[in-house]
């Protein structure tokens, strides 16, 4: 017999979507089962009755036969041997009526008793289960909305130990109820197997043990055929015997092991810690959508993650839909007036914004740090755990409540009077120049009658404004054919991605661009000349260091104003005296051919040094990211040639085989028809072949009867 689809028992308790879709194809066999076995039933009821009228047709010819003398003729009334000739007829055929009596009965017992029993009892057993499950499902719905829906505000500790028991007694109950569900549809597979051939079964014995005229050879291996279809029946009946005790006892054993489950919350927070190294999660949450300008509605759904997206699926959907995109996004938890535990999770541009609950602290922590470390690509690194483990540190900060993700970052910028003392500061510090730079030549440091950029006006070459404005037409692909708004650099891989604040000092071109004092030279000039000017205000950008390039976000509007391929960055330092002025020199190829070399200065409200250390890590990033592509592109070329050498030995071994084929049907239409089995061998046909042996016996007898 072939291997028998099971339901996953373990996974009752999850109840996902793929269960539940995978539960839906089992109750669908079943109802295909029922209507089968319904028309099977009235077919073989058919030849019940049949054959009790055949029996009291058989029997009533037999009295007719037997009252012959009884009856008057005008003619030929008197003929003795009509008379007793038919009385020998009336005790062959009251004979095969008693025959068909006890085939009547052996029919009732072998055939119809064996599917009436699984019509009425088992598939009526599933019918029932399948009620009961539905009604504990809708009892578990209920529970666990009103254990949702507990105020905040009132904390009423009756109020909310009635809805975890009520959470807890219904997740029970739905819990076994399915286990209970499952184990009746696994066995239903086993019983449908025995419940259409053992009638089949009794029928084809009580024809044997019917018809015995004499065909010994035909009647062996008749019932050696059935006792090998018997032996079949009694190791699958084994089977299912074995497998409804192991069933029962992984029920048993999940039973005392999935206790502690039911709940909600756990009482016990060191019995299962909070795991922050996950890349990818799974479970139900609560989704906020809008209804209104100021009001809202909660909908429960399934989320999972996939690469670097946020799915939902219904209960009822066969695939799931996208929410959002992960990659470079903020996520943290919020305090929301209706809900507890929730969190929220901002795309990179800012404009889409997802509010999330969920069950427990512990489950909206670790939601939280694994959207955190797919937000860093961390999902894509070989060992993503380990990488997950020395970066989730930041994740922490995530798990305090804020109220929303635009305050966080307003107190995370400095008041404008202290830009005001800063910018007083720089300009002292910087007006003196460095001893080391006295003695160098200016012109071969800065070019001559440089203008200097006091303010971030255009990208830095027409390449890249050429670049930004073709990644923002091109939006990110999901794998459900949706885009999103954000640019297709988002999309690249990053491993690295930290955020600075910093205020631009001015720009100016260079002309050795790899020169250590360069950088220097150009801050000596730009503090000199804002001291002159009397320039004292700075634009605020939020600086992004990731291992494709360095961005100058808009605070406010989250708009890119300038990108700096990583690749172009030349060097990267800090001042000698104030740690926190830095610059970094872009070399670019200009309009006419020629490579063309700009200094940028900006002043951080962090050490300078960390953010050139950050750049630098960037950089190696990068080139390592690059030597393991070119690794991955070669051992894809080697697979492809591998693939295509066993394609070609596949298809030669194919026309190898085909030719044999051939020459063996040639071989086999050459030689005479196999002759016939002995007497101790025994043929297995298949159904065409079984019917056309039968019409060739019944041609045989009706040759005979004919003769």
């Amino acid at each position: 017999m072939p291997g028998i689809e099971k339901l996953p028992i373990e996974e009752t308790l999850e109840d996902s979507p793929q269960t539940r879709s995978l539960l839906g194809v089992f109750e669908e066999d079943t109802a295909a089962i029922s209507n089968y076995c319904t028309q099977l039933y009235q077919a073989m009821q058919r030849i019940y009755d049949a054959q009790n009228e055949l029996s009291a047709a058989t029997h009533l010819t037999s009295r007719l036969l037997k009252e012959y003398d009884k009856q008057r003729f005008p003619l030929g009334g008197d003929d003795e041997v009509m008379s007793s000739t038919l009385q020998q007829f009336a005790k062959v055929i009251d004979e095969l009526s008693s025959c068909h009596a006890v085939l009547s009965t052996q029919l009732a017992d072998a055939m119809m008793f064996p599917i009436t029993q699984f019509k009425e009892r088992d598939l009526k057993e599933i019918l029932t289960l399948k009620e009961v499950f539905q009604i504990a499902s809708d009892d578990h719905d209920t529970a666990i909305n009103r254990y949702s829906r507990l105020s905040k505000r009132r904390d009423n500790d009756k109020v909310n130990t009635s809805a975890v028991e009520d959470v807890y007694t219904s997740r029970k109950k739905q819990h076994q109820t399915m286990m209970h569900y499952f184990c009746s549809l696994n066995t239903l597979q086993y019983k449908k197997k025995t419940a259409l051939l053992e009638p089949l079964l009794g029928y084809m014995q009580a024809q044997i043990s019917f018809f015995k005229l004499g065909s010994e050879n035909l009647t062996q291996q008749w019932e050696e055929f059935l006792g090998t279809i018997g032996t079949s029946v009694q190791n699958v009946r084994r089977e299912m015997e074995e497998e409804v005790g192991q069933m029962q006892q992984s029920i048993q054993e999940m039973e005392r092991s999935c206790d502690p489950l039911y709940a909600p919350c756990d009482p016990d927070p060191a019995h299962s810690p909070v795991c922050r190294n996950l890349t990818r999660k799974q479970g139900y949450l609560y989704i906020r959508n809008k209804t209104g300008l100021v009001s809202s509605s909660w909908e429960r759904q399934y989320f999972f993650t996939q690469g670097g997206n946020l799915m939902q699926q219904g209960r009822g959907e066969v695939a799931g839909g996208l929410v959002t995109d992960l990659d470079n996004c903020s996520v943290m938890a919020v305090d929301c007036d209706d809900r507890r535990f929730c969190f929220q999770v901002t795309s990179f541009d800012g404009k889409k914004v997802v509010t999330l609950q969920s069950e427990s602290r512990k489950d909206c922590e670790e939601w939280i740090s694994t959207i955190n470390n797919i937000s860093k690509r961390i999902y894509l690194s070989e060992n993503a755990e380990e990488l997950a483990a020395r970066v989730n540190q930041s994740a922490l900060e995530a798990v305090t409540p804020s109220p929303s993700f635009q305050q966080r970052h307003e107190s995370m910028r400095p008041s404008r009077l202290g830009k005001l003392d800063e910018a007083s500061s720089i300009s002292s510090v910087g007006s003196e120049p460095s001893p080391a730079l006295s003695v160098l030549s200016l012109d071969a440091l800065v070019a001559p009658d440089t203008p200097i950029q006091f303010d971030i006006i255009s990208p830095v070459s027409e390449e890249n404004s050429g670049q930004s404005k073709t990644a923002a037409q091109s939006g990110r692909s999901n794998p459900f054919g949706e885009s999103g708004d954000s640019t297709s650099e988002d999309s690249e891989d990053s491993i690295l991605h930290q955020l600075f604040i910093v205020r631009f000092l001015g720009s100016m071109e260079v002309r050795a661009a790899e020169s250590a004092d360069v950088i220097s030279e150009t801050m000596r000039q730009i503090l000199a000349a804002r001291a002159i000017h009397n320039i004292f205000r700075m634009t605020e950008s939020h600086l992004l260091v990731t291992c494709d390039c360095l961005k100058l976000i808009d605070p406010q509007t989250q708009v890119t104003r300038l990108r700096f391929p990583l690749s172009s960055v030349v060097q990267c330092s800090s001042h000698q005296d104030n740690k926190r002025l830095f610059g970094f020199v872009l070399q670019s190829a200009s309009e006419r051919g020629d490579s063309r070399a700009v200094c940028y200065i900006f002043e951080s409200n962090n050490d300078g040094e960390k953010i050139c250390d950050s750049i630098g890590l960037a950089k190696q990033i990068a080139f390592h990211s690059e030597m393991d592509r070119k690794a991955v592109e070669k051992r894809k070329e080697q697979d492809k040639a591998k693939e295509k050498q066993q394609e070609e030995l596949s298809k030669q071994r194919q026309i190898e085989k085909d030719l044999e084929e051939q020459s063996r049907l040639i071989a086999a239409s050459s030689r005479p028809a196999n002759p016939p089995g002995s007497d101790g061998q025994f043929l297995v046909l298949s159904n065409s072949q079984s019917e056309d042996s039968d019409a060739g016996e019944e041609g045989k007898k009706r040759g005979e009867s004919e003769a």
